[in-house]
């Protein structure tokens, strides 16, 4: 591709606001396959739709983050935790845009989402990942 290439004004953008994001490695699975679509990838995604003005990087990650749980992808979902902890979105704000999707978009989004972000815990070490929790008794228990 001409026109996105290292070099390239949106690619290097790109790149750089993926540093920012902690996500270097992203997406190299798509070079391994393509390097025009890797590059196009990062220089229009990451380049210019995540560098525009209007939006925050901490608004466009919540929305990223909406956007993912609401159609249940689970590998976007996954990194976008990780994107949003790297750039200081705490762990009560994941859990209300979960819960603030999963009203709109329907329940099993909380469940999906609650799964994915469960196992982001677990890479990074908090032992809320492996917590135990009980139900509640009910009458007669």
């Amino acid at each position: 591709m001409e026109d996105i290439m290292p070099g390239n004004d949106s690619y290097t953008k790109g790149l750089k606001k993926m540093k920012e994001m902690g996500r270097e490695d992203t997406m190299l699975n798509q070079r391994k396959i393509s390097e025009d679509m890797y590059q196009l990838s990062v220089g229009a995604l990451f380049g210019d739709i995540w560098n525009r003005p209007h939006l925050s990087l901490r608004d466009r990650q919540l929305i990223t983050m909406a956007a993912n749980i609401a159609l249940a992808r689970p590998h976007g979902t996954h990194t976008h935790y990780k994107s949003a902890h790297h750039i200081g979105i705490s762990h009560e704000e994941i859990c209300e845009v979960i819960m603030h999707v999963g009203m709109y978009g329907g329940w099993p989004c909380i469940a999906h989402a609650t799964e994915q972000y469960l196992e982001v815990l677990k890479e990074r070490g908090d032992p809320m990942a492996d917590a135990k929790p009980t139900r509640d008794k009910i009458d007669g228990e």
